[in-house]
């Protein structure tokens, strides 16, 4: 039953999502907009008072009320997010708003965007394991707990293995084919001339012999 609840709060939020925007943009009703997407947290709350009354009801733990924590800490962290993102993206397609600016690539600015990143994912996973503890503390010492406590090491790792990938774009600041940075500026390459390049007619008559006396000498 969690395993399909859970399916079932995906779906919810992808067609709640689609159908925000829709009224949003398509039919101008920003108000209803905005009441259909304040509806998605109700997702979550459903998803967590099952599992909850399901644990009540005598369930053993398994992997679903895990799953179910880690989708719900997951949500809380990367929703708004996506919302945001896809509401961008409306907007420049469906309103002719300008087109949201894509995500840095090299450099320092991709370093931050990945540490901004690691860090919803490390908030995604507090709160997974602070729902995986509810739980261990209301099932007690005479339930089996090993299930949840997993699903507490899982969110650990998953923190662990995004942070060591944030971490390589500041040790090893990736850099585009033509050496420039986000801004366009050039950040290696060959060494251009201290001595700026001037037209023929800017440089000054002392400078460049007169082809007179050098024909005379010739002569």
């Amino acid at each position: 039953m969690i395993l399909a609840l859970i399916i079932a709060c995906e779906v919810g939020f992808w067609v709640l999502l689609a159908a925000g925007l829709a009224v949003r943009y398509l039919l101008r009703r920003r108000r209803l907009s905005t009441v259909l997407l304040l509806c998605e947290p109700l997702l979550e709350v459903v998803l967590f008072v099952v599992t909850l009354v399901d644990l009540r009801g005598g369930a053993e733990p398994d992997w679903q009320h895990g799953l179910a924590a880690l989708y719900i800490g997951f949500t809380v962290a990367y929703g708004h997010y996506t919302i945001t993102w896809l509401d961008g993206h409306a907007a420049h397609r469906l309103a002719g708003a300008p087109r949201p600016p894509k995500p840095p690539r090299y450099g320092m600015a991709r370093a931050v965007h990945e540490g901004r990143l690691w860090l919803r994912t490390l908030l995604a996973a507090a709160v997974a394991a602070a729902l995986l503890q509810g739980g261990v503390l209301y099932i007690g010492d005479d339930g089996d707990t090993s299930t949840l406590r997993s699903f507490q090491e899982t969110a650990l790792r998953i923190v662990l293995v995004h942070g060591v990938i944030a971490l390589s774009y500041l040790l090893f600041p990736k850099r585009s084919k033509d050496g420039r940075s986000e801004d366009g500026r050039a950040t290696g390459g060959p060494e251009e001339s201290a001595l700026a390049a001037r037209d023929p007619q800017d440089v000054a008559r002392g400078q460049v012999g007169d082809a007179r006396k050098d024909e005379e000498q010739v002569r």
